[in-house]
């Protein structure tokens, strides 16, 4: 009688020993579960039974008596039309429902995305999300399967992948240039968290926030923006295209101190073009101006 007794369970409940999981297999293989056991499912947690891989009853947290009135899908499924009073085997699966709170999430590669004045763009983002699961018998099918232990880390795997894709379409449908994301990153990752639900609602998987923390783009495309913006400035005043040049070559002989010898050259070109751009127009009309003309043609402002 002891043998038996011993074989029989008569207390299901998890503990969760570590953080990071989130479901567990009760381990039920070999023994029988008792009628009448007692399955206490905590207030972060949610219980669910399994008949030869298909899902039965969810118990949500409490104490909970296993008898045929609250087991009626396994009822049914085990074909005991007036109940049970003997043992049963069934798989027990416990799940957290815990927010998952300051996942890290990145783009693995560059995104290619289409901006309406630069064209082409690859960028790369990363920031931090949370989420929870929400649907059990959903993610159970689709997700966890029936594995003794799924991890966080398994599941951000999948989730990281979405996010790029994600972050493409949503980037795509904001309208937000690139010049000003920065100034809207918060309206970027509402898009982003509105796609990605999209994409991990049918997995049982509930997103709670999104946050965009940086963009960055290739260092080729950041010195071309660095360069329109001078070119910019140059528009203004004609006469700042000498300054412009001269920073341009100190900088350039810092990285390379082989290269000081060429500052000089440097700062003489870049005076010599800017003297030649600011006489090329007139600075008080804008007019064309004639080579080697004293005075402006159209206002008679001198040159």
């Amino acid at each position: 009688m002891s043998f038996w007794k011993s074989q029989l369970i008569e207390v299901i409940d998890w503990t969760e020993p570590r953080d990071g999981l989130l479901s567990y297999r009760f381990p039920v293989e070999g023994n029988e579960i008792k009628s009448g056991a007692q399955l206490t499912v905590r207030d972060t947690q949610v219980a669910l039974f399994v008949e030869e891989g298909r899902p039965a009853d969810v118990f949500a947290p409490g104490l909970h008596t296993l008898d045929t009135e609250n087991l009626p899908v396994l009822t049914k499924l085990k074909s005991w039309p007036y109940g049970f009073k003997s043992p049963f085997k069934a798989e027990v699966y416990f799940f957290s429902l815990r927010q998952q709170l300051g996942q890290r999430w990145g783009t693995p590669a560059p995104i290619t995305i289409r901006d309406k004045e630069f064209g082409a763009v690859q960028i790369r983002m990363f920031g931090i999300f949370s989420y929870h699961l929400s649907d059990i018998p959903a993610f159970f099918q689709k997700v966890s399967g029936t594995r003794e232990q799924y991890t966080r880390e398994e599941l951000d795997q999948e989730l990281i992948g979405r996010i790029a894709s994600s972050a493409a379409t949503a980037f795509a449908q904001s309208g937000v240039p690139f010049l000003d994301m920065a100034a809207n990153q918060a309206k970027l990752a509402a898009a982003i968290k509105l796609a990605l639900q999209g994409e991990v609602q049918e997995l049982g998987i509930s997103i709670d926030s999104f946050v965009v923390e940086n963009v960055s783009v290739p260092e080729a495309l950041q010195q071309a923006l660095t360069d329109k913006m001078s070119l910019g400035i140059i528009g203004e005043d004609l006469n700042k295209f000498s300054q412009y040049q001269a920073a341009r070559a100190l900088t350039e002989a810092a990285k390379n101190p082989g290269g000081l010898g060429g500052i000089g050259a440097g700062l003489a070109v870049g005076a010599a073009v800017g003297k030649a751009m600011s006489h090329a127009f007139c600075p008080k009309c804008g007019s064309p101006a004639q080579a080697d003309a004293q005075f402006c043609a159209k206002c008679g402002n001198k040159l």
